[in-house]
């Protein structure tokens, strides 16, 4: 019976947080297929990974400026401030480019690898402390699933709007998005409170990036998200070609981009609402996350062995819906055990540094791979990328069996206290 009403006690609260990210995610399916499809036209699919590594460097920016507000003015104002501002740049970037600024299709592409991960982890990092993990084996997967709701209502609208308002009007749309995600996380606040620090990280003006010393257990976790954003860059890079090849028109890639992502954040949604709670509540962690990347191992091998446009999306689908479902779910209660520091802070420097840095590094070194590649044919050149997903699965295999244990040890020690 106390289980049950703890239950409904953070419903309120999981309706309002998981509606922020509905509209936060509505918004970056618009920016997402918009600034894809103004890079490709201004730059080519060539200098892609060139954008990924600005993605790098905006992420690294942000979170330092993260770093000083979360000291200053508390977790709840700067969610606040990083929404507002990230409404500013986007709505900036959208006059640049109808002025014809070519860089700004640079700066569109990354800043947008950049607020998404900053917003969203602030998100979770809210969830994390305020849900208890009885409540989040519930909540998780369908607070996920709203987003998507969003995320695919975006990503069909991109498909209908595109030729109507043009790809560069979709910006604008993405902009007016996080003025209610900023509504509905000052509402998710207020009802879950704001989460403090201890006497002893109070003041503290860094990312805690010194835990790191300290814990082997984020070690690995930032290892593991490291190695699945290998999988993603590569396949993502992959992927973008074979559209840009398919899909020379920007208006009908930006369609296409569109309801490609529509029905894959359909598919996360199905995960999300569905397969994520049953999971998480039934099964345990020790099968759960080493299944997720024999997956993409056997999709990355499909994409090497017939690589055509069908096969490229499906492996990119199966990653991103996976990431933001079951992966996602399951990846957010590694935190839970874990000090404010550690949620806010070194989790920001994991989940949204980590991310775009990841990816940065990765689209550097699959490019260095790419130019040695040629001396030795087309063949070569395109396998790089499946190749690289394969064998980076594999070591996410290794790492994430490691966590798991890691993480059991923790709550089976923190019962014992009890």
């Amino acid at each position: 019976m106390k289980s049950n009403k703890n239950l409904l006690d953070a419903i309120p609260f999981a309706i309002a947080i998981a509606l922020s990210a509905g509209f936060l995610l509505c918004g970056y399916e618009f920016i997402r297929s918009s600034s894809s499809s103004i890079y490709l036209e201004v730059y080519g699919k060539e200098k892609l990974p060139y954008a990924m590594l600005g993605g790098s460097i905006f992420t690294i920016i942000f979170l330092y400026g993260y770093g000083w507000l979360i000291t200053f003015i508390g977790a709840r104002r700067t969610l606040l401030v990083t929404s507002l501002f990230s409404f500013l740049v986007i709505a900036g970037c959208y006059l640049a480019v109808q002025s014809g600024v070519k860089i700004s299709a640079w700066i569109l592409y990354s800043f947008r690898e950049a607020y998404i991960v900053v917003i969203i982890e602030q998100y979770w990092s809210l969830i994390n402390s305020v849900l208890k993990e009885n409540q989040a084996k519930k909540f998780n997967g369908p607070i996920t699933g709203v987003g998507s709701l969003g995320a695919i209502a975006g990503g069909f609208a991109v498909g209908y709007l595109a030729s109507k308002i043009h790809t560069e009007g979709l910006i604008l749309l993405a902009s007016a998005s996080l003025l209610p995600s900023a509504l509905f996380s000052e509402i998710a606040y207020r009802l879950g409170g704001e989460p403090a620090p201890s006497i002893e990280e109070k003041g503290k003006k860094s990312l805690a990036v010194k835990l790191f010393r300290d814990s082997s257990y984020l070690r690995r976790i930032a290892l593991l998200i490291f190695l699945t954003q290998i999988v993603s860059t590569v396949l993502d890079i992959r992927f973008s070609g074979l559209v840009q090849d398919a899909f020379p028109i920007k208006d009908e890639r930006t369609a296409f981009f569109g309801t490609f992502y529509a029905r894959l954040n359909l598919t996360a949604g199905v995960l999300q609402f569905i397969v994520a709670p049953i999971l998480l509540s039934f099964v345990r962690f020790r099968y759960i996350h080493p299944a997720i990347p024999i997956i993409h191992l056997i999709s990355a091998t499909i994409l090497l062995i017939k690589p055509s446009l069908f096969t490229g999306g499906l492996a990119y689908l199966v990653f991103k819906a996976f990431d933001y479902s079951i992966f996602r779910a399951g990846k957010e209660i590694f935190y839970m055990p874990l000090s404010f520091d550690s949620r806010y802070r070194a989790k920001e420097v994991i989940d949204a540094f980590g991310y775009r840095a990841s990816k940065g590094i990765s689209a550097g070194l699959t490019s260095l791979a790419t130019v040695i590649s040629n001396f030795f044919g087309y063949i070569l050149l395109y396998a790089v990328y499946p190749i690289t997903a394969m064998v980076s699965a594999v070591l996410w295999l290794v790492t994430v069996t490691t966590v798991v244990r890691q993480h059991d040890k923790m709550i089976n020690q923190s019962e014992q206290l009890k």
